[in-house]
């Protein structure tokens, strides 16, 4: 009797650690390249947010915006980061998924912070507009990121086809290694500033300038797509340029509907407590603008339940 009741004793030890093995939620984020803004900012989120035994973590190198989205549709990955553009056309159906179908079941964690479009040429090149790419070799970056989406835009609305140019289709870190070699013009970059590559090609000895997006036609650019807003990117961000004014759209933190309510729920209220803001503030410059006040503007897809819970809970969502 005894033997049966050890047996019956260790069944239900066994089961208990198994359910508590089941219980450990598993996140991933989905987040660019590695040396842009998304890969450090996703590392710095998901380290600060974990709860070892109840909520893990991760961020992924991936190709950015539109290859996030559709991973998170298809059930690849659970959350990813998004422009606030590409998140709003995919949940309707509209701009980069025209035509496509409209991924409906795209939730919103949180608005994280503004990010910058980048227009990188050599010092002393010349280029002074986006009118002067046109006989140019310009890097776009890859296909599924925001970033070549955003440059076309940009291209169009100055009058610059993609055929007045000679686009190549890498990423950032390639692309600033043809610069630096003689072997490439200029290069687009969508996100926060400072961005790695950047940061490092200025810093390498190639001295480097920022063209600005201003006047007329980046005013048509906003009032035709209101996700865009007026961007400075200050003096020295990059080593010995100067203030330039852009655009910018804001960087988000995206799901599925799917998602656990209380993995998000708990997720959000972990990103938003003291220590991971003071982690966030110090990790990286756009670090400061993660706050749960910024966390629910220029939000155009609905919040998973799990953040507006967490959102309501503050006050700043009724």
């Amino acid at each position: 009797m005894k033997l049966k009741q050890f047996f019956a004793s260790a069944l239900v030890a066994t089961l208990a650690m198994g359910g508590a093995v089941q219980a450990q939620q598993f996140f991933r984020i989905g987040t660019g390249g590695t040396a842009g803004t998304y890969y450090p900012v996703g590392g710095m989120i998901a380290n600060a947010v974990s709860q070892p035994g109840k909520i893990i973590v991760t961020a992924q190198a991936a190709n950015g915006s539109l290859a996030n989205v559709t991973g998170i549709a298809g059930g690849a990955i659970e959350s990813g980061f998004s422009q606030s553009d590409v998140a709003s056309w995919a949940y309707t159906g509209t701009g980069a998924f025209e035509g496509k179908p409209k991924i409906s079941d795209l939730r919103m964690i949180a608005n994280l912070y503004p990010e910058s479009i980048h227009l990188v040429v050599k010092k002393g090149s010349g280029i002074k507009s986006v009118a002067d790419l046109k006989g140019k070799r310009v890097a776009l970056d890859e296909p599924g990121s925001g970033t070549l989406i955003n440059a076309r835009m940009v291209l169009a609305a100055y009058g610059v086809k993609e055929t007045d140019i000679k686009p190549e289709y890498i990423k950032p870190n390639q692309a600033g290694d043809k610069l630096k070699d003689g072997a490439l013009d200029a290069f687009f970059f969508v996100g926060g500033a400072p961005a790695g590559a950047i940061a490092e090609l200025a810093s390498s000895g190639t001295g480097i300038e920022l063209v600005a997006l201003g006047g007329p036609q980046a005013d048509a650019l906003r009032a035709a797509n209101p996700y865009f807003a007026v961007d400075t990117i200050a003096a020295n961000t990059y080593k010995d340029t100067a203030a330039v004014q852009t655009l910018a759209v804001g960087a988000q933190w995206v799901t599925s509907a799917k998602a656990d309510t209380e993995t998000v729920y708990q997720i959000t209220k972990a990103l938003f407590n003291d220590a991971t803001q003071k982690t966030l503030a110090a990790g990286h410059a756009k670090g400061k603008f993660i706050t749960k006040e910024n966390a629910v503007k220029a939000v155009g897809i609905p919040f998973h339940p799990g953040a507006e819970k967490y959102y309501k809970e503050v006050g700043l969502l009724k």
